[in-house]
């Protein structure tokens, strides 16, 4: 019988409960938006900012001894730990991580910087890079090597040539796989793999640095470097705070003004609930005096109300999810160039957030207690 009258209720009051379960659509729809733009965008901003490069980098320290004997050399630092480390990282969250070893080696009696490092790895860590040729696959691969486009266009290279580089009394022979196109100081280095420049400049086991690129949020990153500095005490780690402040700094703003808007929509929502359950209180004193004439509590009358109510809160969030959903998907393609996918946690919290709402709008149906039969049935 419960039931039956709240159904009945749902469908007399049809024409003012319309403009009530437009503004829970409506509101439920931008707020399930936001929500997926919420949860999705710290994805997104992460990809994109991982296309700046590595945001940690492990370093000799700065009271460190140098060890090379060449001023073509930096400061090196023993590789060993460095790269056992690296190997063990979590591959879950570290997209990308490679050692790099710096010389100053020459070619065509041209000085040219030359970085060797995991050629498979370097690649991942700036995705900013446009190449002409073809990638190296392989970090143990010591034929191959990559050019900077400004090396390339002084030494008039091209993908295939032979590259020969001499560092002191020593030379070594690569192929030119690609040509790097960066738009940055890269575009001025040569990269071959680490092993062939540790023999060129006969210094093995010796690196210059490591970098490690972490997706994830700044307290993320930091968390990282935090392990890697308790791990490699000897070594100074630090991340990059431009690369993930900065990141931080954008996703604290998009989330602030995400639940700015979430809150605005859930009060405009509101008040528009209440607007209409006030009109609906009026209309209905005659129906809750008879009830009341009849026995009925004023519990059971108002519990009726709020059934209904709760009713239009559960199916405006739940349709208002599936279209935030779609809105969110299209949001992402405008924004990000690439679909954000709906999270199914979020179709639940709309529709709590919406069933809320709806009864805090229904505040006016409280009036109803004071409803007299005697008056009613006087048709006062």
């Amino acid at each position: 019988m419960f039931w039956r009258l709240v159904a009945q209720l749902l469908r007399g009051s049809r024409g003012r409960l319309a403009v009530a379960i437009i503004a829970i659509v409506s509101g439920a729809a931008v707020i399930s938006a936001l929500l997926n733009l919420d949860l999705g965008v710290q994805n997104k901003l992460t990809q994109e900012f991982r296309t700046l490069g590595a945001n940690i980098v492990i370093s000799p320290a700065g009271d460190a001894p140098a060890q090379s004997s060449s001023p073509d050399v930096p400061t090196l630092m023993p590789a060993d730990d460095v790269l056992q480390t690296l190997r063990q990282l979590p591959p879950a969250q570290v997209t990308a991580a490679a050692p790099y070893l710096y010389i100053v080696a020459r070619s065509q009696n041209i000085p040219v910087v030359v970085a060797g490092t995991w050629l498979d790895q370097a690649q991942k860590l700036d995705a900013t890079w446009k190449l002409d040729g073809n990638w190296v696959a392989s970090r143990e691969d010591d034929s191959h090597c990559l050019v900077g486009h400004n090396v390339a266009r002084r030494l008039h290279l091209a993908p295939g040539n032979a590259l020969e580089l001499h560092y002191l009394d020593r030379g070594v022979q690569c192929s030119v796989a690609g040509i790097v196109d960066a738009g940055d100081s890269e575009d001025n280095q040569i990269f071959a793999s680490l092993r062939a420049v540790q023999s060129l400049a006969n210094l093995p086991g010796q690196i210059s640095l490591a970098q490690v690129s972490v997706a994830g949020t700044a307290p993320v990153v930091a968390g990282y470097a935090t392990h890697l500095a308790t791990v490699l005490p000897q070594f100074q780690v630090r991340p990059i705070r431009q690369v993930a402040e900065a990141e931080g700094a954008l996703l604290g703003r998009i989330r602030l003004l995400i639940i700015s808007m979430v809150l605005l929509i859930l009060i405009l929502t509101a008040l528009c609930v209440l607007a209409t359950m006030a009109a609906l209180a009026m209309e209905r004193r005659k129906d809750v005096g008879l009830m009341k004439s009849l026995g009925g509590s004023i519990s059971r009358i108002v519990g009726i109300f709020l059934a209904e109510v709760g009713v239009l809160g559960a199916a405006g969030g739940l349709l208002g999810a599936v279209l935030g959903a779609g809105l969110s998907y299209w949001m992402g393609l405008r924004v990000f160039g690439t679909a954000i996918a709906p999270r199914w946690e979020v179709l639940p919290a709309t529709v709590a957030l919406m069933v809320v709402v709806a009864l805090t709008g229904a505040l006016p149906l409280r009036m109803l207690g004071n409803v007299k039969p005697a008056q009613i049935l006087r048709g006062e």
